[in-house]
């Protein structure tokens, strides 16, 4: 017996490009598929050229890999920053929540993730390379190896602390008080500050 279709297939291919963000499962991104059916035309236009706009305008810093609208960035461009130290993290968002507590004036640099075997994510697939010649080039005071307190940022912290040995450069990592196994982005300013100034040497 031939089965119905019951959803159509505009509103199918939505739900599924939908489900392929992450944190969305098969019911947020119906939700969001109805919401958006249900929203006037200008709405759902101002979403879609919202998302264009972002992936026509939008690139990597080519020093420090941030998203930014101009390469360098406004904060790679910024004289007043502390060129001495240099901040590592795993993505955009950490970065932005670090600049929130107004603990850090130094730069930053941005792996676009973090070592991940299971996942297939070695150090080649990460801004680590870049990293290494920049500090090589740059010769930064200290770098600080901020990635998320979990497995994968520890791995990511070790491996890259062990490249920068030849470097003779200082290194750290932000002190305990963020919470094990958590992520920087969900982290309050006040805890992500205090973490940043009680950093400890590697």
């Amino acid at each position: 017996m031939r089965q119905t279709r019951i959803t159509a297939e505009p509103v199918a291919r939505l739900i599924d490009e939908l489900g392929r963000l992450p944190g969305v499962g098969p019911k947020s991104a119906s939700r969001l598929a109805y919401y958006l059916l249900r929203a006037s035309r200008e709405q759902a236009l101002a979403l879609a050229e919202a998302i264009l706009e972002v992936k026509e305008r939008i690139i990597l810093c080519s020093r420090c890999f941030n998203i930014t609208e101009s390469d360098p960035c406004s904060i790679c461009q910024d004289v007043t920053r502390d060129q001495r130290m240099i901040c590592v993290v795993e993505e955009p968002l950490d970065a932005l929540a670090l600049e929130r507590t107004g603990e850090f004036s130094g730069l930053y640099h941005i792996l676009h993730g973090a070592i991940s075997p299971v996942d297939g994510i070695g150090p080649a697939k990460l801004r680590i390379r870049e990293l290494i010649e920049r500090v090589g080039n740059e010769r930064p005071e200290e770098v600080i190896l901020a990635m998320n307190p979990n497995i994968e940022g520890d791995a990511t912290a070790m491996y890259i602390a062990r490249q920068l040995v030849p470097a003779g450069v200082s290194i750290s990592r932000p002190a305990s008080g963020l919470p094990v196994g958590g992520d920087l982005e969900y982290a309050d300013e006040i805890t992500l500050g205090r973490a940043l100034a009680g950093r400890r040497t590697l």
